[in-house]
């Protein structure tokens, strides 16, 4: 299988990028993306030339952290999936397949593909977590959960934080991530204690951080690898205006 790689090259944020083309020969179907890219930077040190620099972690689909434009969509051509799920057999052989970085002012571009998420941590930082103090480890069954509100919270929590919304965003709005991690602590009687400082002080920070608005287009829903709801984004925003009321 021979395939053409269009992919953005940049060595910093400073500097200015653009796309190069590659021809690879010798990929298999079964070869993931990224192992595609691992071959064509094998065949670059041969040659003596630079690497293509693009992240990743876990390679399971559970990090989040390999998330890149391909042909235009968050981490590739199918629905529900991270970058590093994307088999070659996907493309057809002697197609071109165009690899960009995530699009984003709030996610500055390190090199080639790579892009600083550090702002997601930020908002993360800003009572993104539980801070009553518990003690050691009880019984798991001592507080009490119903299944709709421990369902409900799990499905906000599976959020890895790949920026993927944000990046097929046309606003470059965090307001998925946000939610999903304000709403996950809500759902939950530990997390309740807190929730008007925790919304106050998250949705601050996501503003802060040169995010957009959102609109409710509903792009961010559909790109997502873990298909968190935009709902989540709704109650997020039913949250923040209560607390900004009771604060006044």
């Amino acid at each position: 299988m021979r395939v053409n790689f269009k992919i953005w090259r940049q060595e910093s944020h400073q500097e200015e990028g653009s796309f190069k083309d590659y021809s690879v020969d010798n990929i298999t179907s079964d070869m993931s993306l990224l192992e595609a890219l691992d071959y064509l930077n094998e065949t670059l040190v041969l040659k003596d030339e630079k690497v293509v620099a693009f992240d990743y972690d876990c390679r399971e689909g559970i990090c989040g952290q390999c998330g890149i434009f391909v042909n235009g969509r968050a981490h590739g051509p199918h629905d529900n999936t991270t970058t590093c799920q994307v088999h070659m057999r996907s493309f057809e052989d002697g197609q071109t397949i165009v690899l960009e970085p995530w699009r984003a002012r709030a996610f500055p571009i390190v090199k080639d593909l790579i892009v600083d998420r550090s702002a997601l941590d930020r908002i993360i930082q800003k009572n993104g977590y539980i801070t009553v103090k518990t003690g050691g480890a009880g019984e798991a069954n001592s507080i009490l959960v119903a299944k709709k509100d421990a369902d409900k919270a799990m499905d906000a929590a599976a959020c890895i934080g790949c920026g993927a919304c944000i990046a097929t965003c046309k606003n470059s709005s965090a307001s998925l991530f946000t939610a999903a991690k304000i709403n996950h602590l809500d759902h939950l009687p530990q997390g309740k204690l807190e929730t008007n400082e925790r919304v106050m002080a998250m949705v601050s920070q996501m503003e802060l951080e040169n995010f957009g608005s959102c609109s409710f287009t509903g792009a961010c829903e559909i790109e997502c690898p873990q298909s968190i709801s935009i709902t989540e984004i709704a109650r997020m925003n039913n949250l923040f205006l209560k607390a900004k009321l009771t604060k006044e």
